[in-house]
């Protein structure tokens, strides 16, 4: 019993901590998705655009929706469903949100499994770290590519995948501990938005 409870304890101030560190990265990339589309409509004003901006804007606007995405659904801010529960007894209606946030700690599971094959450390290790080795034997060319204007490492900017599959997984984890009763209802108030019941 206090095994468990030291388990559900470690997972909700992970998802805690997780939550902290996307509310720095979500205001660290507004902050430079304004900067970037300001310095772009200077510069284009100006006659003199700066090429590699436009790409920095995306994968910006990317990683954005992602970490905001896993954020989302710590704070219950994620869509939801509700014309099937509202006409649910209250019993049920918890039934159908603990198999949702069920369904959700899969998808995540399922995505990590996916981006481990993806990017395939143990392979890259076989390979002796050599991109252009793993390629040739694997016919997976993700540490080979960049990007087009950047030319940065295209896996630079794509780890951003395997990293929203673990923060969901907390996140979602976490909600379930919640509705099951496991673990108490935590408040957000760096977030202003009261508390994980947010609008669902």
């Amino acid at each position: 019993m206090a095994r468990a409870a030291l388990l559900v304890r470690a997972v909700t101030e992970t998802s805690a901590f997780i939550l902290r560190v996307e509310r720095l990265a979500i205001i660290f990339l507004m902050a430079l998705l304004l900067v970037l589309i300001l310095v772009n409509v200077v510069t284009r004003y100006a006659g003199s655009s700066i090429y590699w901006i436009d790409e920095s804007a995306v994968f910006s606007v990317v990683w954005l929706t992602f970490i905001g995405g896993s954020a989302m659904a710590r704070l219950r801010l994620d869509f939801a469903m509700s014309m099937l529960t509202d006409k649910l007894s209250s019993k049920w209606a918890r039934r159908a949100k603990i198999a949702a946030g069920l369904c959700v700690v899969g998808f995540a599971v399922a995505l990590a499994t996916m981006c481990a094959f993806w990017f395939d450390p143990i392979g890259v290790a076989q390979a002796g770290f050599d991109a252009k080795k793993f390629a040739a034997t694997s016919f997976n060319f993700l540490y080979t590519e960049k990007t087009q204007t950047l030319n940065w490492p295209s896996w630079v900017l794509y780890i951003v995948v395997p990293i929203f599959s673990v923060t969901l997984f907390f996140h979602s984890l976490a909600n379930v501990l919640e509705d099951l009763g496991l673990a108490a209802t935590t408040r957000f108030p760096a977030f202003e938005l009261g508390n994980s019941q947010g609008i669902n």
